[in-house]
Protein backbone atom coordinates (compact mmCIF):
# COMPACT_ATOMS: atom_id res chain seq x y z
CA UNK A 1 0.00 0.00 0.00
CA UNK A 2 1.42 3.35 -1.22
CA UNK A 3 1.89 6.31 1.52
CA UNK A 4 0.05 9.31 0.41
CA UNK A 5 3.45 11.07 -0.66
CA UNK A 6 4.37 7.98 -2.91
CA UNK A 7 1.23 8.15 -4.45
CA UNK A 8 1.78 11.85 -5.44
CA UNK A 9 4.79 11.72 -6.81
CA UNK A 10 3.65 8.83 -8.89
CA UNK A 11 0.68 10.37 -9.99
CA UNK A 12 2.48 13.80 -11.01
CA UNK A 13 5.17 12.29 -12.97
CA UNK A 14 8.45 13.09 -13.90
CA UNK A 15 10.51 16.50 -12.88
CA UNK A 16 10.35 19.36 -15.28
CA UNK A 17 13.45 21.61 -15.94
CA UNK A 18 16.56 21.35 -14.41
CA UNK A 19 18.44 22.13 -11.23
CA UNK A 20 21.80 22.34 -9.86
CA UNK A 21 23.77 23.04 -7.08
CA UNK A 22 23.26 26.49 -7.84
CA UNK A 23 19.90 26.37 -7.82
CA UNK A 24 18.26 28.53 -4.97
CA UNK A 25 15.99 26.56 -2.66
CA UNK A 26 12.79 28.57 -4.85
CA UNK A 27 14.10 27.66 -8.21
CA UNK A 28 14.60 24.25 -7.51
CA UNK A 29 10.90 23.83 -5.81
CA UNK A 30 9.87 25.02 -8.97
CA UNK A 31 11.05 23.04 -11.50
CA UNK A 32 10.93 19.67 -9.28
CA UNK A 33 7.09 20.69 -7.96
CA UNK A 34 5.25 23.34 -9.05
CA UNK A 35 6.15 22.42 -13.00
CA UNK A 36 4.55 19.01 -12.78
CA UNK A 37 1.51 20.05 -10.91
CA UNK A 38 0.55 22.95 -13.26
CA UNK A 39 0.86 20.73 -16.21
CA UNK A 40 -0.83 17.99 -14.08
CA UNK A 41 -3.63 20.66 -13.78
CA UNK A 42 -3.50 22.27 -16.59
CA UNK A 43 -7.56 21.34 -18.33
CA UNK A 44 -8.44 22.17 -14.77
CA UNK A 45 -6.70 25.72 -14.43
CA UNK A 46 -8.15 26.51 -18.01
CA UNK A 47 -11.48 25.95 -17.07
CA UNK A 48 -11.23 28.02 -13.88
CA UNK A 49 -10.04 30.58 -15.95
CA UNK A 50 -13.03 30.29 -17.95
CA UNK A 51 -15.56 30.25 -14.90
CA UNK A 52 -13.91 33.65 -13.77
CA UNK A 53 -14.68 34.87 -17.13
CA UNK A 54 -18.32 33.66 -16.99
CA UNK A 55 -19.01 35.38 -13.74
CA UNK A 56 -17.33 38.34 -14.07
CA UNK A 57 -19.23 38.90 -17.26
CA UNK A 58 -16.12 39.74 -19.32
CA UNK A 59 -16.70 39.33 -22.65
CA UNK A 60 -13.23 37.54 -23.61
CA UNK A 61 -13.41 36.91 -27.57
CA UNK A 62 -14.43 40.32 -28.46
CA UNK A 63 -11.14 41.87 -26.72
CA UNK A 64 -7.82 42.51 -28.86
CA UNK A 65 -4.82 40.45 -28.11
CA UNK A 66 -3.43 43.16 -25.93
CA UNK A 67 -6.73 43.22 -23.93
CA UNK A 68 -6.34 39.54 -23.59
CA UNK A 69 -2.60 39.63 -22.33
CA UNK A 70 -3.94 42.26 -19.82
CA UNK A 71 -6.88 40.39 -18.11
CA UNK A 72 -5.13 37.56 -17.70
CA UNK A 73 -2.59 39.58 -15.63
CA UNK A 74 -4.72 41.61 -13.92
CA UNK A 75 -6.89 39.13 -12.90
CA UNK A 76 -4.23 36.35 -11.96
CA UNK A 77 -2.31 39.55 -9.67
CA UNK A 78 -5.52 41.35 -8.33
CA UNK A 79 -8.66 39.18 -7.92
CA UNK A 80 -7.36 37.58 -3.76
CA UNK A 81 -9.94 35.12 -4.62
CA UNK A 82 -9.07 33.37 -7.82
CA UNK A 83 -5.32 33.37 -6.23
CA UNK A 84 -6.64 31.54 -3.35
CA UNK A 85 -8.15 28.85 -5.84
CA UNK A 86 -5.33 28.77 -7.74
CA UNK A 87 -3.36 28.19 -4.26
CA UNK A 88 -5.81 25.68 -3.61
CA UNK A 89 -5.51 23.61 -6.71
CA UNK A 90 -2.09 23.67 -6.89
CA UNK A 91 -1.03 22.77 -2.74
CA UNK A 92 -3.58 19.91 -2.94
CA UNK A 93 -0.73 17.98 -5.15
CA UNK A 94 2.46 19.21 -2.64
CA UNK A 95 3.73 15.97 -0.27
CA UNK A 96 3.95 16.63 3.12
CA UNK A 97 8.02 17.50 2.75
CA UNK A 98 6.78 19.78 0.22
CA UNK A 99 4.47 21.88 2.19
CA UNK A 100 7.01 22.14 4.60
CA UNK A 101 9.41 23.56 2.12
CA UNK A 102 6.12 25.99 0.68
CA UNK A 103 5.53 27.40 4.38
CA UNK A 104 9.16 28.62 4.85
CA UNK A 105 9.53 29.90 1.47
CA UNK A 106 5.68 30.83 0.41
CA UNK A 107 5.90 34.76 -0.46
CA UNK A 108 8.54 33.89 -3.09
CA UNK A 109 7.00 30.60 -4.16
CA UNK A 110 3.50 32.46 -4.24
CA UNK A 111 4.60 34.81 -6.64
CA UNK A 112 6.22 31.94 -8.51
CA UNK A 113 2.81 30.23 -8.47
CA UNK A 114 1.56 33.85 -10.19
CA UNK A 115 3.67 34.29 -12.87
CA UNK A 116 3.64 30.50 -13.69
CA UNK A 117 -0.25 30.42 -14.00
CA UNK A 118 -0.23 34.14 -15.75
CA UNK A 119 2.46 32.47 -18.69
CA UNK A 120 0.53 29.14 -18.67
CA UNK A 121 -2.79 30.91 -19.30
CA UNK A 122 -1.19 33.69 -21.52
CA UNK A 123 0.18 31.01 -24.01
CA UNK A 124 -3.40 29.29 -24.13
CA UNK A 125 -5.71 32.00 -25.34
CA UNK A 126 -6.49 29.96 -28.18
CA UNK A 127 -8.55 27.84 -25.30
CA UNK A 128 -10.81 30.70 -24.69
Amino acid sequence: MYSRDEFIHQFRGDVLGKTDNHSSIEEEFQNKTLRPILKLQNDLIIQVFKNYLNQNRIHFDTLSLDKKMNTIENAIAKDSQLQNTYKGLIIAFFTLEEYQIYSTVSSGLNKRIRSMLMERLQSQLQLF
